[in-house]
């Protein structure tokens, strides 16, 4: 099948040699979501307003400010503070209200609430899981339509546990019969059999610190310890 625009990141990555494609699809995607936020955009008004109401998550707001361009982040954070301050003051003023009932009381807190979502409310999040919910449906797309992906996809070194799970659950809901018992059926041997060899490379890369192996050669366990990092569904960083 002749390669789409929108195939173009599903494919790199799955050419990409690595424990799981599909975590590469992430990282690749976050970093351009960073690179997309701190660019001009972060000037555009339906952009400012989207990040003013709701803000960055800490681990984002990490990555912005390695980012070359403090200026660009500083005017976010600006007008994101001057929002919430508002906010908070206008509900502040409310105050709770109080739902009296025959056994129980109940009351709401407006602000509770306002801080509640705000904590877990993060523009870079945001857009980063509706393109990604696309990239899961291009990767079933790919193994169905295209010989060539479908060829990459069952010689790679299948997945971390939570990209397997989500690849599984989106496969089932997305066909049935044969299409399904094939596909499954090449997940569950990618992941299960490429789970193993990492996981008998790490007791390997253990056993080395024993005396005994000191002059016993490495085999494939020098990095065994981040590849299980992955695999076990956890952001490796050197």
């Amino acid at each position: 099948m002749k390669e789409q625009l929108f195939t173009i990141p599903v494919n790199d990555a799955f050419r990409t040699d690595c424990e799981c494609p599909v975590c590469k699809l992430y990282e690749d995607l976050e970093k351009e979501s960073i690179e997309f936020v701190m660019g001009p955009s972060y000037m555009e008004d339906d952009i400012r307003m989207e990040t003013d109401e709701i803000g960055f998550c800490s681990h984002h707001v990490q990555k912005m400010y390695h980012y070359q361009n403090r200026l660009g982040l500083a005017l976010m954070l600006h007008t994101h503070m001057k929002r919430t301050n508002e906010r908070i003051e206008l509900l502040a003023k409310q105050g709770a209200a109080s739902q009296k009932g025959l056994f129980h009381k109940n009351t709401s807190d407006a602000l509770a609430d306002y801080l509640e979502k705000l904590e877990h409310s993060c523009y870079v999040c945001n857009r980063m899981n509706r393109i990604f919910d696309r990239y899961i449906e291009t990767v079933l797309y790919c193994y169905e339509k295209d010989d060539s992906f479908r060829d990459t996809f069952q010689q790679g070194k299948g997945f971390c546990t939570h990209h397997y799970a989500m690849l599984r659950s989106a496969a089932c809901k997305k066909w049935s019969g044969s299409k399904l018992d094939r596909f499954i059926a090449d997940l569950d041997r990618l992941y299960l059999d490429n789970m193993k060899r990492v996981t008998d490379d790490l007791e390997w890369f253990t056993d080395k610190f024993d005396y005994r192996n000191e002059n016993a050669p490495w085999k494939n366990s020098k990095d065994a310890l981040p590849r299980s990092i992955i695999k076990t569904d956890h952001t490796f960083v050197e």
